[in-house]
């Protein structure tokens, strides 16, 4: 398994990041690994990725595999432009400008844990790249492969509810909550950045993720892109900090009709994610 290294995020008032080359639209580049392939990344492409962003204490506040367009880069300097000097098996360390990060691409304001003026550390390993005739023809051969077990996920959903007498009605008419410990006033906006433990089984009650067993609590940035499923973002939209509760999410609002990028989580598969908000730092 590839392992990410993570460095501190550097002031932007550091004329050189030792070890890294300054290019000329302002990001600081490290190639850690070269592809077998010289397969490139151009806009339009579709490119499955191990991606992670660190903050200054040394520890990451995310990481993750993607698979995503790689659209017209915003602005110079921006995510994309680290993607598009990449090929396919690449591996590369970044810093970026976090202010534009943040306020040009997700839309947001800079989290208080970041100071400002600061560079955000990127790590990035791609995995693939298909062009978006490829991506979509892929896709087309695998639903087809898959195509009877959407009812086979509702013939399993609805045995498990029935099963255990859950009787919640959903918040959203698809997500089931289960409260367990009520907590506070206070909830979240988009903008805030939201600390929260959590353990994910599928409905067998089989774990498959576990932010209590890594003691590692996952803090990200509400309603920003790459951060958490959709199913669980809109659980997280209806909690209130320091509460703990258990949402029952089918597949379209998790993984969906392909399943998850590591292969983990198959496709169309209900899942149950015990959730704890353990804070709410409010935007400024």
């Amino acid at each position: 398994m590839f392992i990410f290294v993570v460095f501190f995020l550097y002031s932007c008032n550091e004329s050189e990041i030792q070890g890294y080359r300054l290019k000329k639209n302002g990001i600081y580049f490290k190639l850690i690994a070269l592809g077998e392939t010289n397969t490139p990344i151009d806009t339009g492409s579709y490119v499955t990725f191990h991606i992670q962003y660190a903050i200054p204490t040394d520890s990451p506040f995310f990481d993750a595999i993607r698979t995503v367009r790689i659209d017209k880069p915003q602005y110079p300097g921006s995510i994309e432009e680290c993607f598009l000097m990449l090929c396919e098996g690449d591996s590369a360390s970044f810093f970026i400008n976090a202010d534009n990060f943040f306020n040009k691409t997700l839309g947001s304001s800079l989290p208080d844990f970041f100071p400002n003026n600061s560079y955000l550390k990127i790590n990035l390993r791609i995995f693939s790249v298909r062009t978006e005739k490829e991506y979509q023809k892929e896709k087309a051969e695998f639903l087809a492969w898959i195509e009877d077990f959407g009812d086979y996920e509702k013939t399993v959903l609805k045995h498990y509810l029935s099963q255990r007498n859950i009787s919640y009605s959903p918040f959203d008419t698809v997500i089931y909550k289960i409260p367990e410990i009520k907590g506070s006033d206070k909830t979240v906006n988009y903008g805030d950045t939201v600390v929260i433990h959590f353990d994910g089984y599928f409905l067998n009650g089989k774990r498959f993720d576990s932010t209590r067993r890594r003691n590692e609590p996952f803090s990200f940035v509400y309603g920003t892109r790459w951060q958490v499923i959709k199913g669980l973002e809109n659980a997280i939209g209806q909690m209130h900090e320091g509460e703990k509760s258990i949402f029952i999410i089918p597949s379209f609002m998790a993984f969906g009709n392909v399943g998850s990028s590591t292969g983990i989580i198959p496709p169309y598969t209900s899942v149950i994610f015990e959730v704890e908000l353990l804070h709410i730092g409010k935007k400024s």
